[in-house]
């Protein structure tokens, strides 16, 4: 069976076994990381020359060395070679570094090859960086024993990405490991990188691949200098956040973020990295609502006719109806944010948590408040309304919780309320400001709830989450 030589030995990483030895020694012994009783099942990593990235990926490395016995790690990472529509599996014996031969697991890469989704050419794997790079890494803080599969995916098509990730999810067990390879925005600012990678990293926190592929449309899509790419292994993480599922008990921890302007000076022109580790997770079960909130394109057609038709009745002064056979989730009681966009710049945003009136109701009654009543501007004008943009969020019921250790960033949005005083965040937020969960509750208390900083702490403070499914406007 081949063997993959060692392509980039030399250029990203050192081709000498000592020197590396020595890198690694060096890099690790300047890391800590607090003890966690929870097996680290994947890491998200850069793959730049380690002279960039290395010693941000050695944070996501560093959390193995407790616990870092295992059967098997799958190594994905996106192709920056060709195009084509699934993934290659190096179906071989070895993969070569300097640090000696990477042995391949050939029992399980034949088994996906089998796959028509596995079957593109491993020639593909024989010159990209992508994988080799964290080869070095494992080599050298894991018990040896271990074998690898080694998958490069060519494709962004969710379709084909959740074939990989439900071809992959039986082999998602405690003992194997799944390193994820990939560097985040190239090539914006060093000030733009950093909040642009901030929204990003969130988004992966929130453990919801849906979330992560909005976030990062809507970053390509913002108009940034110079962004190639918000993150350049999208289709990887994707099907690690796809395997590992937004409600099945795993938390998403991130531990080290830096870009290339930190090594070179050059704040230009920049590539961002960071590493993320993902734990079982010891956040207690909060029910999941979102499987009986199921919304069609029709439901989301109707969704925006009902606000848009609400507005333009206030403007023209010609009464607007609801139409009178609506979708069941349409007459759901649930709350509901509409929230409107100017040039990309928030130009309103009004919500209603009420549970006895039907959506639509609330959409219409919404929508007309965030345009007309919304105390931060004047009622909206004919002119602007020919640029509006739109985004309905359809609110699930609250639940309160107990600690706010049952908050996840991104997901969850929060209700804070002590006495007659209340404060809300939508689960955007958090993911749009790239704040820490203190930051989020804490922001929320004091300029929303008005309770002062701590107020969370209180103990007659009530901590409510719910969640909120974004929708946007299709304008094609």
């Amino acid at each position: 069976m081949p063997v993959r030589k060692a392509a980039v030995a030399g250029q990203f990483y050192s081709d000498d076994a000592e020197a590396l030895e020595k890198y690694f020694e060096k890099e690790f012994n300047q890391i800590t990381i607090a003890p966690n009783d929870k097996k680290v099942r994947a890491i998200i990593v850069p793959h730049a020359g380690y002279v960039y990235s290395g010693r941000t990926a050695a944070w996501g490395f560093a959390t193995l060395r407790e616990k870092n016995i295992y059967k098997n790690v799958f190594i994905l990472g996106s192709s920056h070679i060709a195009a084509f529509d699934g993934a290659t599996v190096f179906h071989g014996s070895a993969f070569e570094t300097p640090l000696g031969s990477a042995e391949i697991n050939a029992e399980i890469t034949g088994i996906l090859q089998q796959n028509n989704i596995f079957k593109f050419p491993q020639q593909y794997q024989i010159e990209d960086h992508v994988l080799e790079v964290e080869i070095p890494f494992l080599q050298y803080i894991l018990e040896p024993g271990f074998k690898i599969i080694p998958i490069t995916i060519g494709t962004k098509s969710s379709y084909a990405l959740n074939k990989i990730a439900e071809t992959l999810k039986p082999y998602f067990t405690e003992e194997n490991l799944f390193v994820i390879s990939t560097d985040l925005s190239h090539y914006p600012s060093y000030s733009d990188a950093v909040k642009a990678d901030s929204t990003v990293v969130q988004s992966i926190l929130s453990g919801n691949p849906e979330t992560f592929d909005s976030v990062v449309r809507s970053n390509e899509n913002s108009g940034i200098q110079n962004y190639r790419t918000a993150i350049c292994g999208y289709s990887a993480v994707y099907v690690l956040m796809s395997i590992a599922g937004s409600s099945q008990g795993f938390a998403y921890e991130k531990l080290k973020y830096s870009n290339s302007g930190d090594i070179s000076g050059d704040f230009d022109r920049v590539v961002g990295y960071a590493a993320v580790a993902v734990r079982a997770s010891d956040k207690k079960e909060i029910d999941e609502t979102n499987d009986t909130f199921a919304i069609s394109e029709n439901d989301k057609i109707i969704m925006f006719e009902i606000a848009r038709g609400s507005i333009e009745s206030r403007l023209s002064g010609v009464t607007y109806s609801l139409p009178d056979s609506l979708s069941k989730i349409l007459n759901e009681k649930c709350g509901v944010f509409v929230t409107l966009h100017l040039n990309d710049k928030l130009r309103g945003c009004i919500g209603t948590f009420r549970q006895d009136r039907e959506l639509s109701r609330n959409i219409q009654e919404m929508a007309t408040a965030a345009a007309f009543n919304d105390p931060r501007f004047d009622p909206l004008s004919k002119e602007e309304y020919k640029n509006i943009d739109l985004e309905i969020s359809v609110l699930t019921p609250m639940q309160k919780i107990d600690s706010v250790k049952q908050i996840v960033l991104g997901k969850h949005g929060i209700y804070i309320k002590r006495g007659n005083m209340a404060g809300t965040f939508l689960p955007q937020v958090a993911t749009e400001t790239g704040w820490t969960l203190e930051e989020f509750l804490g922001h929320c208390c004091r300029d929303k709830a008005g309770i002062g900083w701590d107020g969370w702490k209180d103990e007659d403070t009530e901590i409510f989450i719910y969640e909120a499914i974004i929708l946007t406007e299709n304008k094609d």
